[in-house]
Formats: C-alpha cells, structure tokens, sequence
C-alpha cells in the first residue's frame, strides 16, 4: 500500500504559525514543525518514489510556505528579544501604556 503525500497538515501548521507571529514569533513553534514534516517527506517521496502516491509538487510548495512562515516568524522572534533586551520590560510596559493613554484621548 503506498503512502499519500498529505499537504493539508503543513499547509494548516505554516498558516496557524504565520497568523501567530504577532505573538511574539512564537508561530516559528508550529511552523518549524510543519517545514520539518515537509521536508522529511520530500525527501523520502524523493528517495523511494514507487512507494509514495500524489502530488511532489504540492508537498514541495507547501515546504516552501512553511519556510517563509518559519523565516517571518524566527525575524519577529529576534525583534521581540532584542526590543527587551534594550528596553527591557519597563520599555514595553511604558510603550504599552502610552498607546493606552493614546487611545483613551481618542475615543
């Protein structure tokens, strides 16, 4: 029985993962995972393809989106540490609350 090259999980795992960038890149948690699964795959389908069935292609695109929402979520990552390594906590919290005041006088 061959094996089906399933890109709905990467695909699913690599879109979850970019939208969670903006928490704090901390999507580069499901994102690596997904290009980690993709790239297995390729290279087994590569490997042994009389015992892989569907579409190499679609896996090799899905790898690629991975990549991306892996490489987008390990940059946000870095900015994040870096902001609170420079400013630390207080810098944050002091930009946070800025916003808020801002916010509050608008509205």
């Amino acid at each position: 029985m061959k094996k089906q090259l399933n890109t709905t999980l990467i695909y699913v795992l690599s879109i979850i993962g970019l939208l969670c960038c903006c928490f704090g890149g901390l999507g580069f948690l499901l994102s690596g995972p997904a290009y980690l699964i993709a790239h297995n795959k390729v290279k087994d389908a590569k490997e042994n393809p009389d015992d892989y069935e569907g579409n190499l292609n679609a896996m090799n695109t899905a790898k690629i989106i991975a990549l991306v929402s892996l490489i987008i979520n390990a940059i946000y990552f870095i900015r994040v540490l870096y902001v609170i390594y420079t400013g630390g906590f207080d810098g944050i919290e002091d930009a946070w609350n800025e916003v808020m005041e801002e916010l509050k006088k608008n509205s």
